[in-house]
């Protein structure tokens, strides 16, 4: 069962969204927060997998909310929520280590699915999607910034660089899987230690940095 926590100062929009939600067996709305500020109290009463968190609210907005959430140990995973597309806000939060971002239109049977796929550690963002975040992120990169991410890609093995690479263009795990005829749980595994090594939060940094060292 995903424990999942909400974060919105809008009543109403908590409400749909813990309907929708409940409405799948294997996820559980296990507390509310109705603004930024109350989101670590809540995270440290409710320990939830995945923080559904609303990016403009009035005392703390979802971005600051969002690295103080990741900062925790352990961490959930965050989904920023938000009605604009792509909007500055939504580029910070994931800087800040959000996992990904909803539309709040997105609809119910998506919603239930980006949750369930974020909480199992896949990707969530669509390779489309996450073209467009490495050309905003990646806007006037320099020589001396790709030499610098190289540099730092010196820590993984050639497997976990071909992982990296694939993760960069947005391959869930199972896709990964196929191309580099590994188990599921094998890319899994190696994900995981090329974040610990990059010292990145999720699958989005990864992919920014792989773009940086002129690996896609």
């Amino acid at each position: 069962m995903t424990r999942v926590l909400l974060v919105d100062d809008d009543p109403l929009v908590r409400a749909g969204l813990a309907m929708i939600l409940s409405s799948a067996e294997d996820l559980a709305v296990v507390g509310e927060a109705g603004d930024g500020a109350d989101a670590v109290e809540a995270v440290r009463a409710h320990r939830p997998d995945v923080v559904l968190m609303d990016i403009r609210m009035p005392k703390l907005d979802g971005l600051a909310a969002t690295e103080a959430v990741t900062a925790l140990n352990p961490a959930p995973k965050v989904i920023v929520l938000t009605t604009f597309d792509l909007d500055d806000y939504v580029f910070r939060a994931l800087r800040a280590g959000a996992s990904g971002f909803l539309l709040k239109d997105t609809p119910p049977r998506e919603l239930v699915h980006a949750v369930q796929v974020v909480a199992n550690g896949d990707a969530m963002l669509s390779p489309a999607v996450t073209r467009r975040l490495i050309t905003h992120f990646s806007a006037g990169g320099a020589a001396s910034q790709q030499q610098e991410a190289l540099d730092r890609l010196d820590v993984l093995t050639d497997r976990e660089r071909e992982v990296l690479v694939a993760v960069g263009q947005g391959l869930s795990n199972a896709e990964i899987g196929r191309q580099l005829f590994m188990s599921e749980a094998t890319v899994k595994a190696h994900v995981s230690r090329v974040l610990t090594k990059l010292d990145l939060s999720n699958r989005v940094q990864v992919a920014i940095l792989a773009h940086d060292a002129g690996l896609l």
